[in-house]
Order: C-alpha cells, then sequence, then structure tokens
C-alpha cells in the first residue's frame, strides 16, 4: 500500500488542492515518522512540531477557503531546511557550539521564497560545522547516518537533507552547496540533487558569498520535485553580486521535464589527479556513458578539466578558496578554541597566506574556467562520477587530524568543486547501485543558465531506469532496496 512519505512533493501537493489529503494528515504522518526513525539516522538537528502544525492548520484553513487554482505549488507539502540558513523563530546553529543557543530571528530570502509558496517546516536537518566538510557530523548532536547503511557516512553537508528524504522523513529538503555539498550526499544516499548556476538564487538578504562558490538548492527523489523546488527557490535580488537570466515569462523548469533533451552532444571524462576510482563508480561512470548513447545521445571522451585547464594545480588552489572561506566563519572573540579542528585549520591556513598566493589562485582558477568553457562550449552536457569512492564508515574522514581530513575528503569527492568555481549547473542523478546495493550517482553538468536542458535530460534517463522505488527496505538501514 502506498503511503504519505512514498508519494513525490508534486502529488502531495495535488491531493492537498483537490482536498483528498489535509496538510495537517501530513505533516502529522511525517512528524511521526521523525519521531519514531530519526534516531536511527540524526538527519534532524531540531524538530519544529509545534510549528509545523500551526502551519499546516494554517494551510488547511485556506484549502478549504480557496479555490485549487489560487494555492500556491508548495501548499502543505512539508520541507526541512539545511542548518544553515535561518527560518524564523526555529534554531539556527550552523552546526556549531558557538551557535547552540541561537534562535533565527528572521527568514533567508529563498526561506521565504519557500514560506510564500506554502512549504511547512518540519525542522532543520543536520549539517556539519559551518557547512565546510564533505561528512555530517559535529558537537552538537550525533552524526547522520546513511540510510542505506547506517554504519556509513550520507556524505555532506547536506548529508541531513539527503537522509532526510531517503528515509521518508521528508517529501523534498532545502540544501546548499559550495563544493559539492548537495550532490555528494544526494550520490551517497541514492536521491536527487541539484546545484542550480551561480546566481540562480539569490543569498539576500543575509547570506554574503564573494567567492560565488555556495548556492541553495532542492534534494529529492524525482526530478519533476526538483523542478518544482527550482521554480519557488529561485530570485534575484537588487544588488546581488552575480544574476542568472530569468526563464522568459510563463515558462518554468517543470516545463522542461515534460520535455525531451533531443539529441544532445556529451562530453565524458572519469579521472582527476591523484585519484583511484572504486571499480564500482567506474562501471556506473560507463554505463551511464552507453545508457546515453541508447537513448541517441552523442557520447565523446574529454581530456580531464584538472589536467587539460588546471594544469593540475586545481586541489590546491581550490584549498586556497575554500580556507578563505572558512575564515568568514563568525567566531565571538575569544571562542576560536570551541570551533572544529576541520575550521580550526582552514582559518589558520588562511591567516597564513599571503595575498599574493590568494590571488594567484584566483588568477589561475579564473584562466582554467575560461580555457574549460571555450573547449567545452561544444558539448551540451558533461557526464563524470559525482564521487571517486563509496561512502565509508562514520567518523573515518576525522580520523587522522585536519589536514590529512581535507586530503580525504578530496579522495573521496574529488569531482564536484569544479563546477562551484565554474559556476555552472551540475547535479547528481542515481541512476546505479552496487552489487550490495549501495546507491551510486553520475554527475551531469551543463551550460550556464541552463538548468532546463538537465532537467530534460534528467527526466528521459529517469524514465529510462526508474528509481524513486528504490527505498531503505527496513528501519535500521541495512543497505536492502525495496522494489
Amino acid at each position: 500500500m502506498t503511503e504519505i512519505h512514498d508519494l513525490p512533493a508534486h502529488r502531495l501537493a495535488e491531493l492537498i488542492r483537490s482536498r483528498e489529503l489535509s496538510p495537517t494528515e501530513v505533516t502529522e504522518h511525517f512528524l511521526d515518522r521523525i519521531e519514531r526513525e530519526d534516531p536511527h539516522y540524526s538527519a534532524y538537528v531540531s524538530v519544529a512540531s509545534k510549528e509545523a502544525l500551526q502551519q499546516a492548520r494554517n494551510a488547511e484553513e485556506r484549502v478549504m477557503s480557496d479555490a485549487p487554482d489560487d494555492l500556491p505549488p508548495l501548499h502543505g507539502v512539508p520541507v526541512p531546511i539545511k542548518d544553515l540558513d535561518p527560518v524564523a523563530g526555529l534554531p539556527l546553529t550552523h552546526g556549531s557550539r558557538l551557535h547552540k543557543e541561537t534562535i533565527a530571528p528572521k527568514d533567508a530570502g529563498v526561506v521565504s521564497h519557500l514560506r510564500k509558496a506554502g512549504a511547512v517546516f518540519l525542522g532543520k536537518t543536520n549539517t556539519p560545522e559551518f557547512g565546510t566538510s564533505c561528512y555530517t557530523e559535529n558537537d552538537l548532536v550525533p552524526a547522520t547516518r546513511n540510510p542505506w547503511d547506517t554504519t556509513r557516512t550520507p556524505g555532506g553537508s547536506s548529508g541531513g537533507a539527503a537522509a532526510a528524504v531517503a528515509a521518508g522523513l521528508a517529501p523534498v529538503a532545502h540544501g546548499s552547496d559550495g563544493g559539492g555539498s548537495l550532490r555528494i550526499p544526494a550520490s551517497a544516499c541514492g536521491v536527487f540533487g541539484l546545484k542550480p548556476s551561480r546566481g540562480r538564487i539569490s543569498q539576500a538578504p543575509l547570506s554574503l558569498d564573494l567567492i560565488g562558490l555556495a548556492t541553495a538548492g532542492p534534494i529529492t527523489r524525482s526530478v519533476s520535485d526538483a523542478a518544482l523546488m527550482l521554480d519557488v527557490m529561485a530570485f534575484n535580488s537588487p544588488g546581488d553580486q552575480f544574476g542568472a537570466a530569468p526563464l522568459p515569462r510563463g515558462k518554468s523548469f517543470t516545463d522542461h521535464t515534460r520535455k525531451t533533451p533531443g539529441r544532445l552532444r556529451v562530453g565524458c571524462y572519469a579521472n582527476a589527479p591523484g585519484i583511484t576510482l572504486d571499480p564500482d563508480v567506474l562501471v556506473a561512470h560507463e554505463a551511464t556513458g552507453q545508457l546515453l548513447e541508447e537513448l541517441g545521445h552523442d557520447v565523446e571522451e574529454i581530456p580531464t578539466p584538472f589536467e587539460a585547464h588546471f594544469h593540475g594545480l586545481f586541489p590546491e588552489d581550490f584549498q586556497v578558496l575554500w580556507a578563505a572561506m572558512a575564515s568568514t566563519i563568525p567566531v565571538p572573540e575569544g571562542r576560536e578554541e570551541e570551533l572544529r579542528p576541520l575550521n580550526r585549520w582552514l582559518r589558520e591556513l588562511a591567516a597564513s597566506t599571503p595575498m599574493p598566493r590568494y590571488m594567484a589562485a584566483m588568477a589561475r582558477l579564473q584562466r582554467g574556467v575560461r580555457s574549460l568553457m571555450e573547449e567545452t562550449q561544444y558539448f551540451d552536457v558533461l557526464l563524470c562520477p559525482t564521487l571517486a569512492l563509496l561512502p565509508g564508515p562514520v567518523g573515518a574522514l576525522t580520523a587522522e587530524g585536519p589536514e590529512a581530513e581535507f586530503r580525504l575528503m578530496t579522495e573521496f569527492a574529488p569531482f564536484t568543486s569544479l563546477f562551484n568555481v565554474t559556476g555552472q549547473p551540475s547535479l547528481s542523478i542515481p541512476l546505479h547501485r552496487t552489487g550490495a546495493g549501495l546507491p551510486i550517482g553520475v554527475m551531469l553538468t551543463g551550460r550556464p543558465g541552463e538548468e532546463g536542458a538537465l532537467l530534460s535530460l534528467s527526466a528521459q534517463l529517469e524514465a529510462a531506469r526508474p528509481w524513486a522505488h528504490r527505498s531503505p527496505l527496513d528501519e535500521h538501514g541495512q543497505g536492502a532496496f525495496r522494489g
């Protein structure tokens, strides 16, 4: 029997509009599941039961008084928010002891857009401290665990969001991505994660991203839900440093999921400096290329961008940028030692990096981006693995200290951060799994501003190799599939 948590968000919205389900019924269902099952996963930092039920009751009153066509697109649909973005009146910890008592005074811009779209906020999903790592462990709550195998990491930094969607503790989730933080956990948890183009979703009015690496985005089970979420989340604000051209009036990203992509030119690669792929990852990558050819697309191997356009220096230069981002973490005077070791190390690295070294890294990266864009403009889509390795045990990345931790994170996820630097739209699509049942994502990247083409292709792949029916079989995440 299909249960509420098996339904995609767009279907929940339809059933609420038609009064076949009530927002209160849906919200209570998810809150009950969270209370019963989240102790196995630690997907949530905090659960907003009281606030969510009040939102749901308000939504129910509107359902009974308004015409269905007058209701907003996510009316009554539960959506948790990653605990790096503020929701007025809810905790805002940033995954850090420094903010364990902080309550957000107002919404982030993207949260206000979700609120206007009718979303019900279940709570805040778990994240590593300030989102600077590709696992989801902090000093506030237990580590988030992968629903497919609870001994393993779900990835990060949107690991709580991905685990919640994979485990049926939310139909969709808000996340963010500064170096792969949507796509990494999407691959690890077998869900769909979309990093939009730079500037597609404004960080106004509260957040700053002077480097342009980070953006909000959706984690979902289906392509249609990702498009629906992007339609709601996309906005520009006066004074934004970055902006993506809006869609033509009357058009939506959801429209693209209903269109065939046509015959596309796909450039693919599977190498990164000093990286050895897990054999299952390589099989998944090659199988995706074959599937694309079977669907009528032209697939061509290309030189690895890291060597061809960044001369093997991308990891070192990106580390300089990542340390610079960590240096902007707001730390009260005298409390630096309360940060986790990785963030202390990154901030010390930033403080000891001369400005000429920082500028040289930025210059090399920009030259590499220009070269890459010029050489790959022929291709409609780029294909590569999302991760180089399968997700490892919880705690494994932090065992040897912060410098080794950063190296191990790079070995785990060497591919994703490139497209934060270029600003291109990029997504992880859960097409594959190992013989033991662990999900493996593959990454598709489009031209700047062309999320629509990626969504059309993803919908075609989803129709050819459906994945939404796959789900962790038992409550304790033993790595089996249903369906």
